[in-house]
């Protein structure tokens, strides 16, 4: 017959073992939910937008000015970029495809390898970016430099440091 202690040493082990389950659960959910959070940010600030170019302006139209009207060539600010969109990188494909976001981190990770300076985490690149480094913030940069690494614009040289892919570099022509 199993004595009490036992028992007790058994229950407490499958209790500790369901709770570190549940935590690495809510811990995943936890990143979910704060991607999702970004995501649904974005979408509310790009519906802003787009109802501040649709709004009246009390009828008048004479003093508004078309910038592609003027002959000059569409700016990068023209084109429209999907931010869940980052095109695999080949040799001499610009930054100016991706969007804001994805060019901060790039022109981070090329400052410290112009320095010489090793790779980044994403908590040190909410911290250079002026966020606060919490979950969420991080988590939203970890997603966004994982994707580039999966697009083979930066290398993780170590789990969760992430820096520049050699021929990657530079805000120019991106080679």
């Amino acid at each position: 017959m199993p004595s009490v202690v036992g028992l007790l040493e058994q229950h407490e082990l499958a209790a500790r073992c369901r709770v570190d389950g549940l935590r690495e659960e809510a811990d995943r959910i936890q990143a979910e939910l704060a991607v999702a959070e970004l995501e649904w940010q974005e979408w509310v600030i790009a519906r802003r937008r787009v109802d501040a170019v649709l709004a009246p302006d009390c009828g008048s139209t004479e003093d508004v000015a078309d910038p592609r009207a003027a002959g000059g060539p569409p700016t990068s600010r023209d084109a429209v970029k999907p931010k869940s969109q980052v095109p695999v990188w080949r040799e001499g494909l610009a930054w100016s495809v991706l969007s804001v976001d994805y060019q901060r981190i790039l022109t981070a990770l090329a400052d410290r390898a112009r320095l010489h300076q090793g790779p980044l985490t994403c908590q040190e690149l909410a911290v250079l970016f002026g966020l606060d480094a919490v979950p969420s913030r991080v988590e939203a940069l970890r997603s966004k430099a994982k994707r580039m690494v999966a697009r083979g614009w930066l290398a993780e040289p170590a789990p969760g440091r992430f820096t520049l892919v050699a021929g990657v570099s530079g805000p120019g022509g991106g080679s």
